[in-house]
């Protein structure tokens, strides 16, 4: 398969998985993010976080699904034909996100199955795993969406 062509349902397998590239996070963005969205003190002022169990600002948890998310996008879900999530069954949160820390992401096809319902799609389920720099996993999340199929007709 060219990496220019259309993964539809039929083409994703259990186990495959598929790697982004890397975007770095700098410490205004950090700020900014939070200051729209999550304005803990330890996301956005400097001296509130030395009263805090993080040692200097840290991204929101939102932030760091929201660059999951880019990345995933950017790197898999533009290069199939996905029409929409059904849910996040499931976000852990396992190490701060600092400014610095380039992020990359690991998605795997975790389980598949034709839509009940609906002939032209099935349900994928991913597991996304979020690295920095140093292999630390940040954060997990798994994730079902709907994905075109080639044919309603195959199985």
């Amino acid at each position: 398969m060219s990496p220019t062509e259309t993964l539809h349902f039929e083409e994703l397998a259990v186990g495959d998985t598929f790697e982004t590239g890397g975007r770095t996070v700098t410490r205004a963005e950090i700020i900014a993010f939070a200051d729209r969205y999550d304005p803990q003190p330890f996301h956005v002022d400097a001296e509130a976080v030395e009263d805090s169990v993080f040692d200097e600002l840290v991204a929101s948890g939102l932030h760091t699904m929201a660059l999951a998310n880019r990345l995933a996008t950017d790197d898999f879900y533009a290069r199939t034909s996905v029409m929409g999530g059904t849910g996040i069954e499931e976000a852990n949160f396992l190490a701060p996100v600092r400014a610095g820390d380039t992020l990359s992401v690991c998605v795997e096809i975790v389980e598949k199955r034709p839509s009940a319902s609906k002939p032209d799609r099935g349900l994928v389920t991913v597991e996304q795993t979020v690295s920095n720099q140093d292999e630390e996993t940040v954060l997990t999340l798994r994730i079902t969406s709907f994905f075109g199929r080639r044919s309603a007709s195959e199985e």
